[in-house]
């Protein structure tokens, strides 16, 4: 399968330049850029770097790039208010912290790594607008989406410096095609206005033919929103900000309507294997074939395979595949490192651990738990009428006390 017939199948072009998909199929070079506003990308970050490594194995030249100037200005792109401005010490480690991740995710393979504020630091103002914004009329720019959106009525309105963004990235796009031979830009389509600010600048610029295409935005159907870091809940790749047991249960937790676009989007899988997964799934929705594959793949991907089988054995004990009494040594220890571990005494009350744990906020925060029924032990539901923690809740010595339907609000409590 060609890489334009991949990419088309997997559902991975939205917005492109280009009449005829094929042109894909003759590989050059091109860039990607991610943001570092945040010291660790997020999965909707993820969803573009895949795209990348798509086009990497395809036989492309990859040029990626980390905004340590851009994010100083920050992107307006999908935002309905003004970001705020970050000094340039953090936005630096910020870079450095999201270079790590790109050299993971593309270990082995073949690209050169850049950072845009080492071009933009020496460029003077009205060197700027000179070479650059003239190239450009308030007409084009006012039609841009992320513009129109924030200056219709009612909108909070933006500011030069982030209306001047696109033009910003317009020349990094510029810079890498005299600097690299860049000839394409990826990314996911809320960048679209942007990238086209690129291809044009080079046109008047160079007289030169240059490309675009964005991937759709990856939507979480059951809320509507993107994956994104300014998005509550995001999943992000760093372990510390989620780790490698939650970021395994994300997905293990996908909806049925979701994971066969997720696979498309996320996994290295060919067509054939990703085909015969779905058709397992669908034969047999219970065992969660697709959702596990997928897990597993990014998991690995993301955090390697230590964490990999870590995360897959904590997941297990959460999940009651296997009885928390059952644990071994070494998995209790994995089961502490990534949930709340409380030790208390037989007949200990439920009220007081679900708040030693963290699982409530309060006392009466506990109660109002109960009285829900939003409280498990080992897996199954109780009720505000049992109110102490007995011997036999305890199997071989320990349970798992868990707070709503997330795996993730679970506790370990062991006895004393």
């Amino acid at each position: 399968m060609s890489l334009s017939e991949n990419l088309t199948w997997r559902g991975l072009i939205k917005d492109k330049t280009f009449a005829d998909n094929k042109w894909l199929d003759m590989p050059q070079t091109f860039y990607h850029g991610v943001d570092a506003s945040s010291d660790s990308m997020t999965i909707g970050n993820l969803a573009a770097m895949m795209l990348a490594r798509r086009l990497i194995d395809a036989g492309w030249k990859a040029v990626i790039l980390a905004g340590g100037a851009t994010s100083l200005i920050g992107d307006p792109g999908g935002k309905s208010s003004e970001r705020e401005l970050k000094p340039r010490e953090e936005i630096q480690k910020n870079v450095e912290a999201i270079k790590q991740q790109i050299n993971k995710l593309f270990a082995g393979k073949d690209f050169v790594p850049v950072d845009n504020y080492d071009w933009f630091k020496d460029i003077g103002y009205l060197e700027f607008l000179r070479d650059v914004g003239k190239n450009f009329s308030m007409a084009e720019l006012m039609q841009r989406d992320f513009i129109t959106e924030r200056m219709g009525e009612g909108a909070s309105g933006i500011s030069y410096a982030e209306f001047s963004y696109s033009l910003i990235q317009g020349y990094d796009f510029w810079h890498l095609n005299k600097n690299h031979g860049v000839v394409l830009q990826i990314g996911a389509s809320d960048q679209w206005g942007n990238m086209l600010s690129g291809v044009s600048l080079i046109r008047k610029k160079e007289g030169a033919e240059v490309n675009a295409f964005s991937m759709p935005l990856v939507i979480d159907k059951t809320t509507g929103k993107k994956f994104g870091k300014s998005e509550g809940g995001a999943i992000w790749l760093d372990p510390v900000k989620t780790t490698p047991t939650q970021f395994y249960q994300f997905w293990i937790n996908t909806d049925d309507a979701d994971v066969g676009d997720y696979l498309k989007y996320y996994s290295l899988k060919p067509k054939g294997e990703i085909e015969q997964v779905m058709s397992a799934q669908k034969a047999d929705p219970a065992s969660r074939v697709a959702q596990k594959a997928l897990a597993e793949e990014l998991t690995h991907m993301v955090h390697g395979s230590q964490d990999n089988t870590a995360a897959t054995t904590v997941t297990r004990y959460l999940t009651s595949q296997v009885s928390i009494g059952e644990a071994s040594a070494e998995d209790l220890a994995a089961i502490r490192q990534e949930l709340s571990s409380v030790k208390v005494e037989s007949g200990s009350p439920i009220i007081a651990t679900l708040v030693e744990a963290g699982l409530a906020s309060s006392n009466s925060d506990a109660r109002r738990l109960l009285a829900s029924g939003s409280i498990y032990i080992n897996g199954k539901p109780i009720n505000d009428t049992k109110n102490n923690l007995s011997e036999a809740d305890f199997l071989n010595g320990r349970l798992l006390l868990r707070r709503g339907k997330a795996y993730k609000d679970s506790a370990l409590v062991e006895l004393k």
